[in-house]
């Protein structure tokens, strides 16, 4: 992928900033690329979406300012995305950000992203359009309990470690065997690819109460802005993937009739907490993490040019 000029140059470095949800990742991350004068890239899978901003706390207008943002707004929620495509326009970018930029950096919670940069994602064929519609409508149909069902026959030995939470990833899973023959599980080989590139991870955390306090008044902030309102607008499109989210799909029970308002929100705030949770689960496989408080934005930056020998030119705003 990447050229043999670029190659003779000293080595450049993406440095990854991730952590669960409502810890500080975009405002942290921001400070640092404006320090190094580098970008940044989102490594958010909701974040990538154009209809979707209030729900899924997307850069601000003050921190697009700061450093150029990458895969914010980029696609549609009617767009098919996944880590495969994610790894492949990235890699292509960073051929061309590493012309000139000694560091990029990367921001997100979405660890399969993140995986797919760093470590390089299994080669999987791709699946018919036709296939993935005709799934679709039936899992639509007949709901996540049909779709948990035709995993375990397909792939008993994949229904066994997947997120049997995640429609996305069991869908994935059916499309695979289904088109192939084979099972999912077949074709995952864990193999990492190396890159032209050196990869610093650094984790954001916070003692538990306090992350869930910061969720649960990050919702607040979400409503005040008008995140209903952004769900109204996406409501005749909430059978799409894309939406399948939590923030959207809470407030289209409420407005389907199946809940209040205030339980809604109520939702809202438990399956965020959840999901951080999640994410926390997933990135403590990752033995290369180094974590931070994100208050402790000096000690990131010490951090990041001890592993890379590469100083910032910028002095640290203040926040």
């Amino acid at each position: 992928m990447f050229s043999s000029q670029l190659q003779k140059r000293p080595r450049p470095y993406l440095i990854v900033i991730t952590g669960p949800t409502g810890v500080g990742k975009t405002r942290i991350c921001t400070e640092l690329a404006a320090a190094f004068d580098s970008p940044v890239i989102s490594a958010d899978s909701r974040q990538m979406y154009r209809e979707m901003n209030i729900g899924t706390a997307v850069p601000s207008l003050q921190q697009l300012k700061k450093a150029k943002h990458y895969f914010t707004g980029n696609l549609s929620i009617h767009d098919y995305y996944n880590a495969s495509m994610f790894e492949m326009e990235c890699l292509e970018l960073l051929e061309k950000l590493f012309e000139t930029k000694k560091i990029v950096f990367m921001a997100g919670g979405s660890g399969l992203y993140i995986d797919a940069v760093c470590r390089g994602i299994d080669d999987l064929p791709a699946v018919e359009s036709e296939l993935r519609d005709e799934l679709a409508a039936q899992y639509r149909s007949h709901g996540i309990m049909w779709l948990r069902s035709k995993l375990k026959k397909l792939d008993p030995e994949h229904y066994k470690v997947v997120d049997l939470k995640n429609p996305n990833r069991i869908l994935k899973a059916v499309e695979i065997s289904l088109m192939t023959g084979k099972p999912y599980s077949s074709f995952l080989t864990g193999k990492i690819t190396a890159r032209n590139f050196g990869v610093v991870k650094t984790g954001l955390n916070l003692e538990r109460k306090k992350l869930h306090e910061i969720i649960n008044s990050r919702v607040d902030k979400m409503i005040e802005e008008g995140l209903l309102r952004e769900a109204e607008s996406l409501y005749r499109f909430r059978h799409l993937n894309a939406l399948n989210t939590v923030g959207y799909k809470e407030l289209f029970d409420y407005m389907d009739g199946s809940a209040t308002f205030e339980k809604a929100v109520e939702l809202i705030k438990r399956n965020s907490r959840r999901y951080a949770k999640r994410q926390l689960t997933w990135l403590a496989r990752d033995k290369d993490i180094q974590w931070f408080h994100p208050e402790d934005l000096t000690g990131i930056l010490n951090f990041i040019v001890k592993q890379t020998g590469i100083s910032g030119i910028n002095l640290l705003s203040d926040r």
